[in-house]
């Protein structure tokens, strides 16, 4: 055993000891079980109550759209707060809310406009909870890159269970009950995400303010002169734009090759958590052996590739196998990505910069959910996924070539201070 690998071994024994980290684990694994529930639910929801597709991609578009405009201020209100308080807040207000469909939906008041309006305010708490949580990881784990990375491929294999398992249950419980009970098992995980973060999180408290960090707008001059998170962020977000027609086509998939069969959209979404779940394991590993943008940019390369296959009709279980396929690569390129974001980050700016890399990042997921929904009621499901496998592998290959060309340039200069008079 190397010394390096040994190292790493310890390590990760004293963090799996960590009651903050457990906590954390813990709040995911709820809250994203219903999460990963409702991603499903409520799309299929729509578009069965409705009959459109492109609703469907309005909704998902509704979900995401807070991200990209909240997500920049979020960031002053993770610093002001901390990421503990901040947590429980958006648990606070997302349990309430996921209600509002359900209960409007059995007293026969619901519209259209009010399934948009509550999934945008469901939304709009995404963002600071998703900062507030890659915040505490280095708390953690400490200041070391791979460290952060490894531990974040811990972190996100433990997530990647409830992409498993919540997609299946929302099949189960849809064929059993209703989309609308979904919501409703949704809302009650959001309370119990709220007390175990209560009672189990230590750290995130608030971060000391430098005169760099200070400003709604730090994070995003920070990453501006960056010369690799800036050039970086620029294709993530023309990929986030693509991506988004997978889950419009997995949708499609269910609705219109599989006869709205239910049990096979809650296994084609599980299939990407299982393939993730194994790459977050392989993640963890070759973080600690190999050079972060070189594994990062090979696994973006190497992701779409996949859903090449998903052109040629196929049934179910051949595509259970290609999404986990693709899902595989995820991990290999966040966890190394989050690693050298994290560390290359001063640690007064990281509310403000996570919170900016999460709102540019997402800025065309909405629009890519809207053109994708209005795609798949005029071409074929599979033309749909020949335009997102291409689109995904010449937006990935631009990413592997800043990856590589810039993954060693040294961090963002500070702003410049004048000379005293």
């Amino acid at each position: 055993m190397t010394k390096t690998v040994r190292t790493f071994y310890y390590r990760t024994v004293s963090i799996w000891r960590d009651r903050s980290l457990l906590g954390l684990i813990g709040a995911e694994l709820v809250s994203f079980t219903g999460s990963a529930m409702t991603y499903v639910a409520l799309p299929w929801f729509v578009a069965v109550t409705t009959g459109s597709l492109a609703k469907m991609g309005w909704v998902l578009a509704a979900e995401m759209a807070p991200m990209a405009i909240f997500g920049i201020p979020a960031g002053t209100l993770v610093a002001r707060l901390g990421a503990k308080r901040t947590m429980l807040l958006a648990d606070a207000c997302r349990a309430p809310l996921m209600t509002v469909v359900p209960v409007l939906y059995w007293t026969h008041h619901l519209s259209f406009a009010a399934v948009l309006a509550a999934t945008f305010a469901v939304g709009s708490f995404s963002a600071p909870y998703f900062t507030s949580s890659r915040l505490i990881i280095p708390e953690v784990a400490g200041e070391d890159e791979r460290a952060v990375a490894g531990v974040n491929a811990i972190t996100s294999g433990a997530n990647q269970l409830t992409q498993i398992g919540g997609p299946v249950l929302a099949g189960v419980l849809i064929a059993a009950t209703t989309p609308a009970t979904v919501l409703v098992v949704d809302a009650c995980t959001y309370l119990v995400s709220f007390l175990t973060v209560l009672l189990a999180v230590r750290v995130g408290t608030r971060v000391e303010q430098t005169a760099e960090s200070r400003g709604v707008l730090a994070g995003l001059r920070f990453l501006v002169r960056d010369p690799l998170l800036g050039p970086l962020l620029v294709a993530a977000c023309v990929l986030n734009f693509v991506a988004q027609g997978l889950t419009i086509g997995i949708q499609g998939l269910a609705l219109v090759s599989y006869d709205r069969n239910a049990h096979a959209l809650g296994f084609l979404f599980g299939a990407f958590g299982v393939g993730a779940l194994l790459g977050a394991l392989a993640a963890q590993q070759l973080t600690q052996k190999l050079s972060l943008p070189r594994l990062a940019a090979l696994a973006i390369v190497a992701m779409p590739l996949p859903i090449f296959g998903l052109v040629a009709s196929v049934p179910w279980p051949a595509a259970v196998v290609l999404i986990a396929a693709f899902g595989f690569f995820l991990p290999l390129t966040n966890a190394p990505i989050v690693g050298i974001l994290t560390v290359r980050t001063p640690v007064a700016l990281r509310p403000k910069v996570m919170s900016a890399v999460m709102a540019i990042a997402t800025l065309a997921g909405p629009l890519g959910f809207v053109v994708a929904g209005q795609l798949i009621e005029r071409v074929a499901v599979t033309t749909l996924f020949l335009l997102v496998a291409a689109g995904l592998t010449a937006t990935g290959l631009l990413f592997a070539g800043i990856l590589l060309r810039n993954g060693e340039a040294p961090p963002a200069p500070g702003p410049s201070v004048p000379e005293p008079a």
